[in-house]
């Protein structure tokens, strides 16, 4: 299973949408690919909205963990806001203490590049 992290949190809620369909995008492309995709903003967002949920890291931090642990990858997709976010390092330090691997992708690509190599970690 492929974790698919993407920035999210702003106070903008057109800005969080926008990163909602690219990450739903971004995980089909892969899926299409024959992957197997969890994609936690495409499936929290439209719960968090429902019911009024927290939008932060920290409210989802423990959630993203549980699933992060059954992963064997972590794959960031590069968009604005990426190398900013609070949940993307956080998901980044959870894969580093689990041992699981790391890449990045940009949207539309499915090229996944081990994170080692394009220098978003060292290693």
């Amino acid at each position: 299973m492929i974790y698919l992290a993407c920035p999210y949190s702003d106070p903008d809620p057109g800005v969080r949408r926008d990163r909602f369909l690219k990450a739903n995008k971004q995980a089909a492309v892969l899926m299409a690919e024959g992957l197997h995709i969890f994609s936690p903003i495409s499936q929290c967002h439209p719960i968090a909205q429902a019911g009024d949920l927290p939008l932060n890291w920290e409210y989802w931090k423990e959630y993203d963990e549980k699933i992060l642990s059954i992963c064997s990858e972590l794959c960031i997709l590069t968009i604005p806001g990426w190398k900013s976010s609070k949940g993307i390092t956080g998901e980044m330090k959870i894969a580093i203490q689990k041992q699981i691997a790391i890449t990045v992708v940009t949207l539309g690509s499915i090229i996944r590049t081990p994170a080692h190599l394009t220098g978003v970690i060292n290693g």
